[in-house]
């Protein structure tokens, strides 16, 4: 937490919101889900749809193969995210995408593996393993969230992603966390 600490605007968020942490999820494929529903929309809309499509399902690889398209469509999901999901249910079926399954693999390995399912992008990865996996050392400067707590925090203009990735290497090796403190900042 020391790099944290160390940086001024850092150490401001960890005072207002408290200590945070990097934890994995408990359901692997759950997460994913909702990865892919958080895909391109607002927190508010997002989590209307997550709240629907849980209410309604189960949200298994099985289940969501086996749901009928309208009634996906019904909680929210557009044509293309139902695909993405039922993508995502495939690969689950096929190969191990489990925490035990991927921990032998690096992070840029995991997020090469990932992107091979279709509607799976870097920044979904990113978040798989963030939420998903717990690994504490990820920078995702694909989120928009992040993008605006930089340029609020320390000037930088919002399209300058790579001196956002180089603000970043300050953190090492905890940028998940700092992540997290980033987007508490914009919520």
């Amino acid at each position: 937490m020391d790099p944290i600490r160390n940086d001024d605007r850092l150490a401001e968020l960890v005072e207002e919101h408290g200590e945070l942490a990097v934890e994995p999820a408990q359901d692997e494929f759950e997460r994913f889900v909702v990865s892919i529903v958080n895909q391109q929309l607002s927190t508010q809309s997002a989590a209307a749809i997550r709240d629907r499509l849980f209410e309604r399902f189960e949200v298994t690889p099985e289940a969501m193969l086996a749901a009928e398209e309208d009634a996906l469509r019904d909680v929210g999901l557009s044509s293309q995210k139902i695909s993405y999901v039922r993508s995502v249910a495939t690969a689950f079926r096929k190969e191990d995408l489990t925490r035990e399954g991927l921990a032998h693999l690096t992070d840029e390995e995991v997020v090469e593996r990932l992107t091979e399912i279709r509607g799976v992008g870097d920044w979904t990865a990113k978040m798989y393993l963030m939420f998903v996996l717990g690994r504490e050392d990820v920078f995702p400067v694909e989120d928009l969230g992040i993008r605006k707590a930089m340029a609020e925090l320390y000037g930088i203009d919002e399209d300058d992603r790579a001196a956002m990735v180089e603000r970043a290497e300050t953190w090492r090796p905890h940028r998940t966390l700092a992540s997290r403190y980033l987007w508490r900042s914009v919520d």
